[in-house]
């Protein structure tokens, strides 16, 4: 078996630029040349992840054509790639991401993309971000393993870097806040933390200058009703985190996707559109269940004993596209079918044939309440003020890197029907902790989790636990945040919108 350097992996090392190399799976050649691009400095791993006896070879990230294949690539190899993440327990990491709403202080409006190009240059110049630009625009920021992008409104994300406890987590959170606050209010702008637009409309909101995104505004309409709401209105926070082999991936996707409907309820903080409550707690999870139907939702068949790795390729590759990234512009692939794509049949790009890095930018336009690529994705909850920033990963972590509470949720959820999971993600957008569910609430179960999550975080040993006291407050209410939000409308707000803006800034 050949040695396998992977490229783009969660941890980065540098190294010089690789020209050549073989690998190898089940005694196949999976790559027999791979050429990279030299315009800036190459990181890599030599990190091997076994799935049975195979060496697996992953993508850089997708922001380049960085890897060319001279073969094809095979079902196989996509397969191989998902697998790549297996990591042992001792490498698992804990990468959370949120998005928060940037707008005027002086009038609450949107801020527009010249502000947020002043924002990143400023951070870039103040805070030693690397900058990121299409074209003549700047679109991000990246320094180490962290990213500053920017959502299709305008939205304000940090994609952090994988970590090892919640107390570097939550470290990485403050400082990210620290800097754009101090550059933010500079000129002018401030952030809310909230799932969902409270006050303007889609007309009124920036459209960002990113290519991606022209594409999926154009393509959104034909396939639901509220995939521009989607791009343009919501936030979230999400942690990403690691499994250890296939088996133990599909364990915590089950588990994942069981409980993805507790962590919108516990989390929905969006009950505002245009001014006035919009009849949901969490009106991100709702817009998300009419944006594509084709890309988003519950994914009875994870819970399907065939289920693995090749399982969910078959889904991805049923998953209409979006775009082809050639040349540093996008082709608009909206609808086509990415198994054509691996033949050759391309209609926007005859003759073209993906790399894996067409593999993962495919799968980041997947948007299931649980979201695999090489690490999952725990999609279910609004965003929010810092304080329960944190405690969205250490719900999952206490959870899903504990092996006494991931099988009590295992065993807790097993006899669920599909119906009930799916009736409960319908439900918990309107009903929050009080969506009747057996001889109960959600609530009474959502007790049972806290206290799993806290368990499974008091096992860990490193003194995590109080980041979950915001959920406790929740759990031991009833009231979901929106519901605290729609209690202030009513009475002390006057039935006005306006002071969510000071209530929830960061």
């Amino acid at each position: 078996m050949a040695l396998i350097t992977q490229i783009g992996c969660s941890g980065y090392v540098s190294s010089e630029l690789l020209q050549q190399q073989q690998c190898y799976v089940d005694d196949k050649l999976l790559f027999r040349s791979l050429s990279l691009n030299n315009k800036k400095t190459s990181h890599f791993d030599d990190v091997r992840c076994k799935r049975g006896h195979q060496l697996i070879v992953a993508a850089s990230p997708p922001t380049e054509d960085a890897v060319i294949a001279t073969e094809p690539l095979t079902k196989q190899d996509l397969v191989s790639y998902l697998a790549s993440g297996c990591k042992p327990k001792e490498q698992w990491r804990i990468g959370t991401e949120h998005e928060k709403f940037g707008f005027e202080l002086d009038t609450l409006r949107p801020m527009k993309y010249e502000q947020i190009a002043n924002l990143l240059y400023g951070l870039a110049e103040r805070f030693d971000w690397e900058k990121i630009m299409e074209g003549d625009y700047i679109i991000g920021l990246k320094q180490g393993k962290q990213s500053v992008s920017l959502e299709p409104g305008g939205q304000f994300e940090l994609s952090g870097a994988p970590l090892e406890t919640l107390h570097q987590t939550c470290a990485e959170v403050n400082s990210h806040l620290y800097q754009v606050k101090a550059v933010a209010e500079e000129i002018g702008i401030g952030f809310l933390g909230i799932g969902f637009q409270p006050k303007w409309a889609i007309k009124d909101i920036p459209i960002m200058p990113k290519g991606r995104y022209d594409i999926m505004r154009n393509y959104m309409p034909q396939v639901g009703t509220l995939g521009l709401d989607m791009m343009f209105r919501t936030c979230t926070v999400q942690v990403n985190l690691d499994f250890s082999s296939e088996a133990d991936m599909i364990r915590k996707f089950r588990a994942g996707l069981a409980l993805q409907p507790i962590a919108t309820a516990l989390f929905a903080n969006s009950p505002f559109t245009e001014g006035k409550p919009n009849g949901y707690l969490s009106m991100r999870s709702h817009i998300w269940s009419d944006t594509d139907n084709n890309r988003t939702g519950m994914l009875p068949f994870v819970f399907d004993d065939s289920f693995g790795f090749e399982q969910y390729v078959d889904y991805a590759l049923d998953v209409p596209m979006y775009f082809v990234y050639r040349k540093k512009k996008y082709i608009d692939c909206a609808g086509m079918s990415f198994r054509d794509f691996m033949k050759g049949k391309l209609p926007s790009a005859p003759g073209e044939l993906p790399t894996l890095n067409d593999w993962e930018n495919h799968l980041t336009t997947i948007f299931p309440e649980v979201r695999l690529k090489r690490y999952l994705e725990m999609r279910g909850a609004d965003g929010g003020p810092w304080r329960r920033l944190c405690a969205l990963p250490a719900f999952w972590v206490g959870i899903l890197y504990d092996e006494v509470s991931l099988q009590s949720v295992l065993d807790m959820t097993a006899d669920w029907t599909p119906e009930e999971r799916q009736m409960l993600r319908n439900k918990v957008p309107k009903t929050g902790l009080k969506t009747p569910f057996r001889d109960g609430l959600l609530r009474h179960v959502a007790e049972d989790v806290l206290k799993l999550a806290k368990d499974g975080l008091e096992r860990r040993g490193y003194k995590e636990t109080g980041f979950l006291n915001a959920l406790a407050e929740v759990v031991t209410t009833g009231v979901t945040p929106a519901e605290k939000l729609l209690e202030l409308y009513e009475g002390k707000w006057g039935r006005s919108v306006d002071p969510v803006f000071e209530e929830l800034l960061y």
